[in-house]
């Protein structure tokens, strides 16, 4: 036995096979923290901080950013009527008609809401555009599930 042996436990094939793995998790890591997205969490954090948005039952927010374009999530698209997700988000329409006053007027809300928080991503530096994305795991979250 060596001394390197006698002090590690370890022969030297074991502590070559540790030092690979440990550079190959190490590289993981760094790939990891790469691919997080710093910049949507912030812009999200700032439509956090909005007291308006942050009352609504719906939490707009950026999903990524890449090429100045911010995907943000919608309740609503074209898979899924605004009506349906208005009666998820407020259970007190579940019985109104599409038509009534209340429903037309949580529409405008909720349109308001949207373009407000698309404005304020958009003031943002290295922000062009805003792209809707249907949030599907919120609905889902909520018993809707859309494909």
């Amino acid at each position: 036995m060596t001394n390197t042996e006698k002090t590690t436990g370890l022969d030297s094939f074991t502590r070559k096979y540790l030092y690979v793995l440990a550079g190959l998790v190490l590289v993981g890591f760094v790939l990891w923290l790469g691919s997080l997205d710093f910049r949507a969490r912030e812009i999200n954090s700032a439509l956090e901080a909005d007291s308006e948005l942050a009352a609504y039952p719906f939490p707009f927010r950026v999903l990524t950013l890449e090429n100045g374009v911010a995907r943000m999530s919608s309740p609503r698209s074209a898979q899924l009527s605004v009506i349906q997700s208005l009666r998820v988000m407020f259970p007190e329409l579940q019985q109104k008609d599409p038509v009534s006053d209340e429903m037309q007027a949580a529409q405008v809300e909720l349109a308001r809401l949207q373009s407000r928080a698309a404005e304020l991503v958009m003031k943002e530096p290295g922000v062009r555009s805003v792209r809707w994305v249907l949030d599907k795991q919120w609905l889902a979250k909520r018993g809707i599930y859309v494909e």
